[in-house]
């Protein structure tokens, strides 16, 4: 007992750090996925194909450019046709990271090793004052 309430500090100091390294994972890992810096890599070294999976009309109000819209709900049907080398990186795109995230696991499935989930989305991109292109 003398021990923690003399190194009171160093055990706070372990506890907050250890909260702070748990916190992605207890969050469901939200804030993972591609930076945008890492995308407009992506793009331009290894011409990774986008998808913004958001609904049309939030995709005519402002995407990527050279972007491809296949919503989220259409994707498992459509992603095969649009795509058609699935060796090439793919980056899945929606306004905050979300729904990307859930067609990642579509996309892994029909066999695109190379997806990617922008993390952040739209969102984040914007933020990072990165171009983006209107319908």
């Amino acid at each position: 007992m003398k021990f923690i309430l003399d190194n009171w500090v160093l055990i706070s100091l372990a506890v907050v750090s250890g909260a702070m390294l748990l916190q992605p994972m207890l969050m469901g890992g939200a804030g993972t996925g591609l930076s945008a810096v890492a995308a407009v890599q992506l793009i331009n070294r290894e011409k990774a194909v986008v998808i913004d999976v958001r609904e049309a009309s939030e995709f005519a109000e402002g995407h990527l450019v050279g972007a491809k819209n296949i919503p989220l709900a259409d994707l498992e049907a459509k992603l095969g046709t649009a795509v058609k080398n699935k060796a090439l990186p793919l980056i899945l795109v929606c306004r905050s990271g979300a729904r990307s995230g859930a067609a990642l696991a579509t996309a892994k499935k029909l066999g695109f090793a190379q997806a990617q989930s922008l993390g952040g989305g739209m969102n984040a991109w914007k933020t990072a004052k990165l171009p983006v292109e209107k319908a």
